[in-house]
């Protein structure tokens, strides 16, 4: 039965188990099965013990709803089962090193360790110890005299091993009931055990202990760390299998722990990663929903026991009550003339004279001797009988079949766990007699057939377990602080960002200014867009958009007065290799024949409108209506078009058509666009920024500071160019290697250097290359490098925005890397998590720095003691990415803080801009003309 109510929970645990007095040394072989011979008698005394399937399924549902109400933080003070976090937040990876003490304290002696771990490819661990006595007038006592006496053991222990000259980490296995606030705080909340110090309960006892160091002076630790044995126990053989994340302790008491997902835990803040969780699980029961299973010797256990109604599930299933329960039946039967002759001895009668170590002896000579022992007479049948007990105190044979949840996924199987399913491999570990082993292993894997189980037997989970949780802590303080020394560069002060936003401002003006402008690396082009949308254009509009192996052709109209607005019509078509790489004729010829069949598409064959024409590709811009194409990109090749004015080209193709003729208006490109779509919208809109695959962004310049072409009155939208601002090299002093690395293996080394600190087409190589760092520094992945994250441009910058966005306890993280070929742990993820996030942040910081440059020079050249201005933004980096919006607009906040900047998602602004800005165009050719 204890077995069986043990085996229910493991449903709600799932995972790796380790216990540290698992017996699995093999035992005699029995006598010929005797059980036969007097089955009715000890059946009788016994059927309410023996549960059936669907009683161990209601008292595992039971059960996780008490794991549920633990976890919670408004149902946690009312749960039996407490949930305790310990903040041990990571299992050894075996690649712990160093020197390490454990101090043991539990009962009236306690140890000192000294352990000794390497990682030199032998994984080796060496101990030491020492054992102290507690003299009782010190455990009724102060706290500290108590404290006191610790210290003066500790400084013993180091002078014998004459290391006190060293301070080495500890770790403190601290076994009384305690509330955990940090990893290094530990407040007592009631002394156990026969302790009674005064002014203990109710303080942190890491406090108190080095309190007493530091009195007397002699030596210095550092205590990293407190836990109890069950915590120690998963410790301890979680450095042997990394699968291990289940502490099981079920010897005299009984109680677990298991890596919990941090999501799950109200009473600690943060949703990412996980922390062992202390169940305490042997108040199971304590508010009643075991009634319905506890038998009259479970009720008559309890009424004996120190603690009344206490502990109830502990009483069921540990062996400090094991030998009680086989002497009350042995009693009962006894007194119903069932069992030695009706004859009852004052050992039999006495508390506690039966004991749970009795249950491990098998075999008839075996129950004969400890019968006799107790002053009995025991004949053959009584002997049986008394085996017969044993036996069925301990079945294996009838256990609940029911799986929560298994698959055959190929990332393992699916084990429930609260809140959900997880991708967890199974193992597990008393000093009770081997058959409860042997039926622990069977049970478990007939509860879970689908799933790989092994248990791992704990050595010394208490003290090596103690140590291997400082251990941890130190390898993880060491990597943390090697990882964070990586990282530093990408994190950008607010001094940097202001130098960046003032080095912009220079290049700026360099652009700006004719005999500048050729070294100038920020090229501030000219687009000869003189205005914003004022909301009275109107009008039937055709736009153009080309710049990649499709283009669309669009109609727009545009309403003004009560029927204000934008209405779109488009068609997308297809421009053949052949014809990208043809010649300009055949390429211009195609986009007409397109232009007429949306034009047939729509019924407006013969009509003659005005269109804008969205060329993405480098140009000069001499006019509105004119663009020299300076070199082809993405693939075009047509041949005859360099050097050329592209709107020529396409009036000609429109000319020999002889189909239709169209007033080619302007020729923009996206940034100018994106502006004039959100202008349309908000009329303080004078900004456009494109962070997508590429960046870059435009802003109304005043006519008087734009050399390059004549005239000083009003202004004129200014496409800045400005992903190669640092081609000259203004930005080294904060570009990392990283960066170096992206920029000398891009197709363009040394050019848009900026841009390749900013944009989407960049951000996943450069987190690529870090990763690929920290993995050879063994700080990630043990430092196993897969051959697909050697290969370039495979981490996605998708993946930024995915990774980012993930709050599902890392399973999407976990999974990206692992279609990566890599596999990771939850720490990696968390890992993986912060590097995607330096990153980002750094892109999005820099940006920011840059608009703030741009809206210090509008906000100059107005001369206001306060700018009032929008910026129209698009690109999927800006509008995907979880945070990317967010910090952009808080560092444009900070740097620049006389604006008040406010940023406007564009929707088409490569086709619906270019149509607005025809029709800008024509509203003011048409006012020109009046």
């Amino acid at each position: 039965a204890a077995l069986q109510l043990f085996m229910s929970t493991q449903e709600g645990l799932g995972t790796v188990l380790s216990c540290p007095e698992l017996s699995c040394a093999p035992v005699p072989c029995p006598l010929p099965d005797p059980m036969s011979l007097c089955p009715l008698q000890v059946d009788k005394y016994l059927y309410h013990m023996r549960l059936s399937d669907e009683t161990l399924l209601e008292v595992s549902q039971r059960f996780e709803k008490e794991m549920e109400k633990g976890l919670g933080a408004d149902t946690n003070p009312t749960a039996s089962v407490k949930m305790l976090p310990t903040f041990v937040r990571s299992t050894p990876d075996g690649t712990e090193d160093g020197d390490f003490l454990a101090l043991d304290l539990g009962g009236t002696n306690f140890r000192v360790l000294r352990v000794k771990v390497s990682d030199n490819g032998l994984r080796k661990v060496e101990m030491e110890n020492q054992i102290y006595a507690i003299p009782e007038e010190l455990m009724r006592g102060s706290g500290v005299q108590l404290f006191d006496h610790i210290a003066e053991c500790l400084a013993n222990f180091l002078d014998k091993l004459q290391i006190k000259d060293k301070k080495l980490p500890l770790g403190f296995t601290f076994s009384f009931p305690c509330h955990q606030t940090k990893l290094d705080e530990s407040i007592l909340v009631t002394w156990t055990k026969g302790f009674k110090c005064s002014s203990v309960e109710g303080r942190d006892v890491v406090s108190l202990l080095r309190k007493s160091i530091k009195k007397r002076g002699d030596f210095d630790i550092d205590i990293v760390a407190v836990v109890n044995d069950t915590v120690g126990t998963m410790m301890t053989c979680g450095y042997d299998d990394q699968n291990c994340e289940v502490g099981l302790i079920v010897g005299t008491g009984t109680n677990a722990c298991y890596m919990e997902e941090m999501r799950h835990i109200d009473l600690v803040e943060g949703d990412e990663g996980r922390m062992c969780i202390n169940m305490e699980w042997g108040a199971f029961g304590d508010d009643g929903v075991l009634n319905d299973i506890r038998t009259e010797f479970d009720r008559e256990i309890d009424m004996g026991s120190l603690n009344p109604g206490k502990q109830l599930f502990e009483k069921m299933i540990s062996g400090m009550y094991m030998g009680e329960l086989v002497r009350l039946i042995l009693v009962k039967m006894a007194k119903d003339g069932l069992l030695f002759g009706g004859r009852l001895t004052p050992d039999l009668l006495t508390t506690g004279h039966f004991e749970t170590r009795f249950v491990e002896k098998e075999g008839l000579q075996k129950a004969h001797e400890i019968l006799s022992k107790l002053g009995l007479e025991p004949s053959h049948e009584d002997c049986v009988a008394t085996l017969r007990i044993y036996n069925l105190l301990l079945p294996a044979a009838r256990t609940a079949r029911h799986q929560r949840s298994a698959s055959k996924d190929p990332l393992g199987p699916l084990v429930w766990m609260p809140g959900g399913a997880q991708r967890v491999p199974l193992r597990s570990p008393l000093l009770l007699p081997a058959s409860f082993a042997r039926r622990l292993h069977k049970t478990v894997r007939k509860l879970l057939p689908d799933c790989e189980i092994r248990f791992i037997r704990s050595e010394d989970g208490s003290g090596k377990g103690a140590a291997m949780v400082t251990a941890v802590a130190y390898r993880l303080a060491a990597q943390h602080q090697a990882r964070q020394k990586i990282l530093e560069p990408l994190k950008l002060s607010h001094e940097q960002l202001l130098e960046v936003k003032e080095r912009m401002r220079i290049e700026m003006e360099k652009g700006l200014g004719k005999e500048t402008h050729e070294e100038a690396t920020v090229k501030m082009l000219p687009t000869y867009v003189c205005s914003t949308p004022d909301g009275t254009e109107k009008g039937d509009f055709l736009a153009l958009d080309l710049g990649g192996t499709n283009f669309r052709v669009l109609l727009v109209r545009v309403r003004n007065g009560m029927r204000r607005g934008v209405e779109m019509h488009n068609k997308i078509y297809s421009i053949p290799v052949e014809i990208m790489q043809g010649t300009g004729e055949e390429l211009f010829d195609h986009i007409v024949h397109c232009i007429s069949d949306f034009l047939e598409y729509m019924g407006m064959k013969g009509v003659s409108l005005p269109l804008g024409f969205t060329f993405s590709f480098p140009c000069q811009q001499n006019n509105l209506d004119e663009g020299i194409l300076l070199k082809w990109t993405k693939g075009f090749k047509a041949t005859g078009c360099e050097g050329e004015d592209v709107v020529g080209l396409l009036k000609e193709a429109i000319h020999r058509r002889e189909e239709f003729d169209l007033d080619v208006v302007a020729v923009v490109n996206d940034t100018v666009g994106t502006m004039m779509t959100c202008g349309y919208e908000d009329p303080y809109c004078e900004v456009g920024l494109i962070v997508g695959t590429g960046s870059n962004a435009c802003y109304m310049e005043e006519m008087r500071n734009v050399e390059l072409v004549e005239g000083d009155e009003g202004r004129m939208c200014v496409n800045m160019e400005w992903g190669a601002f640092g081609d000259s090299g203004c930005l080294d002093d904060i570009r990392t290697e990283f960066d170096v690395a992206v920029d000398e293996h891009s197709l363009n080394p040394g050019k848009q250097r900026y841009e390749k600190m900013i944009s989407g087409m960049y951000l996943g190589e450069i987190v690529r290359n870090i990763l690929m760092d920290f993995t050879k520094k063994g700080l990630l992945f043990r430092g196993r490098i897969s051959e697909r994250l050697k290969t370039r441009g495979i981490f996605e910058t998708k993946f930024l925005s995915q990774i980012e966005s993930d709050c599902l306890a890392l399973l999407q993280v976990r999974s990206i890397l692992q279609h990566l070929g890599l596999e990771s742990t939850c720490d990696d993820s968390i890992i993986v998590k912060e590097v995607c996030t330096v990153v980002a942040r750094r892109a999005a910081q820099l940006c920011g720095a840059g608009m703030a440059a741009v809206v210090d020079k509008i906000h100059e050249n107005r001369g206001l003691d306060f700018l009032k201005v929008t910026v129209g933004v698009d690109g999927t980096l800006y509008k995907l990415h979880p945070h990317f919006s967010t910090v952009l607009q808080e560092t444009v906040k900070e740097l620049s803080p006389k604006c008040e900047v406010t940023f406007l998602q564009s929707e088409d602004g490569s086709g619906k801009g270019a149509a607005l800005i025809t029709a800008v165009a024509c509203r003011i050719r048409e006012a020109g003309q009046r």
